[in-house]
């Protein structure tokens, strides 16, 4: 063993451990956010707005402008924010695969409509078709989610077409197809589980890219009701006190700084696990 590759291997052993802190601490405290803040960081009090982090021992993080716990609104955005981000991927995942699977086992007509219909929504922007979409349908979390899930699809698409494309005319697929192996028996039981290590790292990288997105979203006014906590929100109700009051906004972006290095921390050590002649050429 060279001390190149101990190096390297000791890097990735500290990228894991660290991801896997970093989501697990938030992952954490959004399942027992409940339980830590009861009142649900809803509860107004005017006579302690914008009171400074640690100013006061019942508020670490201070007060946002209607005297509410900074604390306690990071804590239950979160849960807003991994929802989106792991329920929109996962969307993402199975109708990218079941599209990707058709389109590079059958090719011809189906091949041909998948991804020129592709095509045309990668050539969308994504800020037009999220002002087009809200528009037509209106926002809310669970209109959130399906913008997500329809803006994502195609990468799993594509990922998974080449990948089938590459794998149907192994040996083990023809074997399969001589001895009259049903069509959907090969699709799910012979190719599914032959690319579903790209799969799974793309998926945890969209994850923390759905996060910024709905921030982003919130932050414009796009994303999920204003009455929910999320981060983004708190963003944008923040911007105005930046000078006055920096952590109402601040604390809000840390904790999507943290959670986006964290699941991307995870990705890079799952993609190095999951293709270990990747890891080596680089």
């Amino acid at each position: 063993m060279t001390l190149t590759s101990l190096d390297l291997g000791r890097f990735k052993n500290i990228e894991f451990i660290l991801g896997a802190l970093l989501v697990g601490g938030i992952a954490f405290a959004v399942l027992f956010s409940g339980w830590l803040f009861p009142e649900g960081g809803g509860g107004v009090n005017l006579a302690m707005r914008l009171t400074p982090p640690f100013a006061d021992g019942s508020f670490p993080l201070g007060t946002d402008p209607l005297g509410r716990d900074v604390l306690a609104r990071v804590v239950i955005g979160g849960e807003i924010s991994l929802k989106v981000g792991f329920y929109s991927a996962l969307g993402a995942v199975v109708l990218g695969i079941v599209m990707g699977l058709l389109s590079g086992y059958y090719g011809g007509v189906i091949d041909m409509l998948v991804m020129r219909f592709a095509d045309v929504q990668l050539a969308l922007p994504f800020i037009l078709l999220a002002i087009t979409f809200i528009a037509v349908i209106g926002g809310g979390l669970t209109n959130m989610i399906i913008l997500l899930i329809i803006s994502q699809w195609v990468q799993y698409a594509r990922l998974v077409r080449g990948s089938v494309l590459s794998l149907k005319d192994r040996e083990f697929i023809l074997s399969a197809q001589a001895i009259g192996v049903r069509d959907w028996r090969i699709l799910f039981q012979h190719l599914l589980p032959n690319l579903l290590g790209p799969v799974i790292v793309l998926m945890t990288l969209n994850v923390a890219n759905n996060i910024l997105l709905e921030s982003s979203l919130t932050f414009l006014g796009l994303g999920v009701d204003p009455v929910i906590p999320s981060w983004g929100g708190m963003l944008a109700e923040g911007r105005t006190y930046l000078q006055t009051a920096w952590w109402v906004s601040v604390f809000p972006g840390v904790a999507i700084l943290l959670t986006v290095l964290g699941l991307n921390l995870l990705g890079d050590w799952l993609r190095d696990t999951l293709d270990p002649t990747g890891r080596t050429s680089r």
